[in-house]
C-alpha cells in the first residue's frame, strides 16, 4: 500500500509500504491473514486511476500524504530489499531494453504495478527509477525554484546554506516535496552501504541532472555546461541535510520500506 489503508475485514491498520491483498472485482483491501474471512458477494467498482504517459510528478502522485507515486515506493523498496550489496548502484547501467519495457509496464499498469521481483538484474530497477525521474515534464526541484536551490546550494557557511535549502524545499509542490524527501532519506542508506561503493559525491553526480535539471524544458548550450556541476552540488547539499528534516515529510524510515 502506498498510503496507510484500513483493512475491510478487521478494521486495523494497513502500514504505508507494506504488502495487501485486492480484490480485482470490487477493490476491497485486506489483510494476506484475512482474505479467508472475506464478505461478499462484492460490489464492483471503478479501477485505479490511469496514469498518463508523461507528467509533472503530482500526476502520478497519491491523493492523500506522503505524495510518493507508487512506482518510485516500489522501485525503491525493491532495490534496499535485494541490491544495498551490489558495487555501483545507480551507477552501472541496467540493460537499456529491459529498463524501457519495465518503465512502459509500470506506467501502463498506473496504480496496480505488478511485482518488480521477477526483474533479475536489479541494475534494471535502478535505470526504470531514473528513467521516469527523467522523463518528467519538470524537474522533482520544477523550473521555478531551480535557481533558489542553486542559490541556497553555494553559500559558503554550512548552516546558512543548510537553512537556505530547508526554506527552499519547503516551497515545492507537495507530492515533489514529498517525493524528494523519500529519495533523500533513500540514497543516504545507500551512501551508508560500504557494499555498493556509493557515497555522497557518486549519488550526486548521478542523480544531480536527474533531480535538478535545468530552469527550463530547452536549455542553452551555455545553461548545459553551467548547470551541470552546480546540479551535483544541490543534491550533495541536499543529502547532507539531517534525517529527520526528511523523515519530517513522510514518517520515519521503518514506516517507509517493509
Amino acid at each position: 500500500v502506498i498510503r496507510p489503508e484500513l483493512c475491510g475485514v478487521c478494521g486495523s491498520r494497513i502500514r504505508f509500504g507494506k504488502a495487501a491483498v485486492k480484490c480485482r472485482q470490487c477493490q476491497l483491501l485486506l489483510h494476506p491473514k484475512c482474505q479467508g474471512q472475506c464478505p461478499g458477494p462484492c460490489v464492483p467498482r471503478p479501477r485505479h486511476r490511469i496514469w498518463p504517459h508523461e507528467g509533472v510528478l503530482a500526476d502520478f502522485a497519491p491523493t492523500t500524504p506522503p505524495l510518493v507515486p507508487a512506482l518510485v515506493v516500489q522501485c525503491v523498496t525493491e532495490v534496499e530489499s535485494r541490491g544495498l550489496t551490489e558495487t555501483g548502484l545507480y551507477r552501472v547501467p541496467g540493460t537499456e531494453q529491459l529498463v524501457r519495457e519495465w518503465k512502459r509496464r509500470l506506467l501502463r499498469a498506473g496504480g496496480a504495478l505488478p511485482a518488480l521481483s521477477s526483474v533479475a538484474d536489479i541494475h534494471v530497477v535502478c535505470g526504470v527509477l531514473k528513467d521516469f525521474l527523467r522523463g518528467l515534464k519538470e524537474p522533482l526541484v520544477t523550473f521555478s525554484l531551480h535557481p533558489a536551490f542553486l542559490q541556497a546550494a553555494d553559500i559558503p557557511d554550512a548552516a546558512a546554506c543548510s537553512t537556505a535549502l530547508c526554506h527552499v524545499v519547503s516551497k515545492l509542490p507537495p507530492a515533489n516535496r514529498d517525493t524528494l524527501a523519500f529519495l533523500m532519506l533513500h540514497l543516504l542508506r545507500v551512501s551508508r552501504s560500504p557494499d555498493c561503493k556509493m557515497d555522497v559525491l557518486n549519488l550526486s553526480r548521478v542523480f544531480g541532472p536527474t533531480l535538478v535539471g535545468h530552469a527550463s524544458a530547452d536549455p542553452t548550450p551555455l545553461a548545459i555546461m553551467e548547470d551541470t556541476p552546480r546540479q551535483c552540488k544541490v543534491v550533495a547539499q541536499l543529502l547532507s541535510l539531517p534525517p529527520d528534516f526528511w523523515r519530517g515529510f513522510v514518517g520515519t524510515e521503518q514506516s517507509l520500506v517493509p
